[in-house]
């Protein structure tokens, strides 16, 4: 378009027509990934970088625009910033891209019937302010708005059913048996303890830090804890804390813990495989020894994704609520403030930096 000289109607013409398009705009700012990762991830494997979106989506069109309030940040997405030669079960970022996550969001347009403007919703997101979601079927509506916002990324979220699903649909519990958790301070693991206790199971956890330890007895009810870095022999200390051996061991670090855990098993007990957190950074995975444990002790060990039980998520999520409004289930949460803290956040649970679930908050409404 040619500039117009200042004072001529034209010239004044062009200057709304420009702000016009300027308001229809937003700035939004979002973190990619820089390359692909080996080893441990560093905050400069990402970067922070500003685009735009259209405030008004195209006629016909039935996506949702969403503006991002929390975003989640959870070890799987490790894995995703690894290449794959072969594919993994969830697909490898793509650098200069947008990293993707678990997030609550407040619908701002919406070009879907089961949308409107101010809905709140929870789902896949991008790392960023506003997400345009071309597959809005995908969110999950939030029924139960007087909790906070911030629990959707946890407890009444992806890791809240994770929990749910690993510990009732995969493990099976029974009242009165042995239940280990890892990583039991985490935003999975302080659920599937507390869930194990409503069973009426006797519970105990490891962490990685004194403080985490303290949180698992005197938070969530664990009936004892312990933390690993302070144990010389996992073996010994798994035999302290379970004289009479496991009967479930729900799993999400992997390497030596689950060497030691094999050894204490009971017959007939129950590994529910969550995660491996302790194998996601390194370059050649650890193996595991005392795999003829299962053999001898007639242990079953799978594995499970909880996008399997998407489909169980209303009566999950109306379960939680219940147990959230008669005070059985706590939850623990270490938020971090703005877009800009996504890499940090991200990389801090790899080093245990976080105390609970940690999320992001991006905007408080």
């Amino acid at each position: 378009m040619e500039a117009e000289k200042p004072g001529t109607h034209r010239y004044v013409q062009q200057r709304v027509a420009m702000a016009a398009a300027a308001a229809a705009e937003l700035s939004n700012k979002g973190v990619t990934l820089k390359r692909h990762v080996t080893g441990f991830p560093t905050e400069d494997d990402m970067e922070l970088v500003t685009a735009t979106v259209p405030l008004t989506l195209p006629p016909g069109s039935a996506a949702v625009m969403v503006k991002n309030l929390y975003l989640s940040c959870d070890p799987y997405m490790r894995s995703r910033m690894t290449r794959h030669e072969e594919p993994s079960y969830v697909p490898d970022f793509v650098p200069g891209e947008v990293l993707t996550a678990f997030g609550v969001s407040k619908v701002v347009e919406s070009g879907h019937p089961g949308y409107k403007a101010g809905d709140l919703v929870w789902g896949m997101i991008g790392c960023e302010e506003y997400t345009l979601a071309n597959n809005p079927e995908s969110l999950f509506k939030i029924s139960h708005p007087e909790f906070p916002l911030s629990y959707y990324t946890g407890v009444l979220g992806m890791p809240g059913l994770t929990a749910y699903a690993g510990f009732f649909d995969v493990a099976k519990p029974k009242k009165g048996e042995y239940v280990f958790v890892s990583a039991a301070s985490g935003a999975v693991g302080q659920l599937v303890g507390q869930l194990a206790k409503i069973t009426g199971c006797y519970v105990v956890g490891s962490a990685g830090s004194d403080e985490k330890v303290n949180l698992l007895k005197t938070k969530f009810g664990f009936d004892d804890a312990f933390n690993y870095k302070k144990e010389q022999d996992l073996n010994a200390a798994l035999k302290r804390c379970f004289p009479e051996g496991i009967d479930i061991y729900f799993e999400n670090v992997g390497g030596a813990m689950l060497d030691a855990v094999l050894l204490n098993m009971r017959l007939h007990g129950r590994v529910s495989m969550c995660g491996l957190i302790s194998q996601y950074n390194l370059e050649e995975p650890e193996g595991v020894r005392n795999l003829f444990c299962i053999v001898a002790k007639r242990i079953r060990m799978e594995g499970f994704m909880v996008t399997e039980y998407f489909g169980t998520y209303s009566k999950f999520e109306e379960e939680m609520a219940g147990y959230l409004k008669e005070g059985k289930i706590t939850y623990v949460e270490d938020v971090a403030e703005g877009i800009e803290s996504v890499p940090a956040a991200l990389i801090g649970i790899f080093y245990g930096r976080n105390i609970g679930k940690q999320l992001v908050a991006v905007a408080r409404e």
